[in-house]
């Protein structure tokens, strides 16, 4: 599923920026886009993110904004009290040297530093800034899977609709295969008279009985198709990861429409397996992007 949170934190050493997204993608696929500086951290992140998310191409950006020498620099107290006593020192043996200025001071090597982020610090830092990101990122994802949701369930109803309405028919597609297999036997009866050319129509009458068994047995198909329909709402509803569970569900589906289209005796019914593989194909294509 596709998602998308960024979040900055300031602190007195600079700015940590996270940005999460994600895309489609059947399988979980994690790229860091980090700083060299940062990028110790990756193998936190990476743990963080398999925590929350199971599924979808997740691309991570992680940068850290130091702020300017002037805002980060700072004096060296102890390297000025060193120097400090040194003076003092020489002074009771060169009275009449003259006092280090101000401008001294400042020229001194080491006495003005630049404040650098530890590598705890910024680890804080950013455990704190991704649970922020990872909470909101994964809101962004679920309210994608509520509306993908809504979609499958609608898509549901249409199927099983498809289902009610046909299975009625089969009692005139039974009716409709009896009348021939009756004319057909009948016409091959009128061919025979006795011995051979009768055990001959009885032959031809068997295998008309036995392509009409065959042709005629779509209940068992219907019947799973309903069960199949009524688990792939009960997944629906129960939520969680169910992007597996509902590819299996399609290959299922797929498979009795298949069949029921090969079966069809009348036109409506192979009208309504090419309908039903029609949304079965929508649904497929959407399930992949579940999580």
């Amino acid at each position: 599923m596709t998602g998308y949170a960024v979040a900055s934190r300031d602190s007195e050493h600079g700015t940590l920026t996270i940005e999460l997204k994600s895309v489609n993608s059947r399988f979980l696929d994690i790229q860091f886009r980090i700083n060299d500086d940062l990028r110790s951290f990756e193998p936190a992140l990476r743990e963080s993110i398999m925590q929350g998310v199971a599924r979808g191409k997740v691309e991570c950006r992680v940068s850290f904004g130091r702020k300017t020498a002037g805002s980060s620099q700072a004096l060296n107290s102890t390297l000025l009290a060193t120097i400090a006593g040194m003076q003092a020192e020489l002074r009771k043996s060169f009275p009449d040297a003259a006092a280090l200025s101000v401008s001294d001071l400042l020229r001194w090597p080491g006495v003005i530093e630049e404040a650098h982020a530890t590598q705890d610090s910024l680890q804080a830092e950013l455990n704190a800034l991704l649970a922020g990101v990872m909470r909101d990122f994964i809101e962004s994802r679920k309210r994608e899977g509520a509306a993908l949701q809504a979609m499958l369930l609608s898509r549901v109803d249409d199927m099983e609709k498809i289902v009610a309405r046909i299975t009625p028919l089969m009692p005139q597609a039974i009716a409709q295969f009896q009348q021939k297999a009756t004319e057909r036997m009948q016409e091959a009866l009128s061919m025979s008279t006795q011995g051979t050319l009768r055990d001959e129509a009885m032959e031809r009458v068997r295998q008309e009985v036995t392509l009409y068994a065959v042709r005629m047995d779509v209940a068992e198909e219907l019947n799973r198709l309903a069960a199949h329909l009524a688990e792939t709402r009960a997944i629906l509803a129960k939520g969680g990861q169910t992007g597996k569970r509902l590819d299996f569900m399609m290959q299922e589906l797929n498979r009795e429409a298949n069949t029921l289209g090969s079966k069809a005796a009348l036109k409506e019914l192979s009208e309504a397996a090419m309908a039903l593989k029609l949304l079965i194909e929508q649904m497929r294509e959407q399930v992949q992007n579940l999580e």
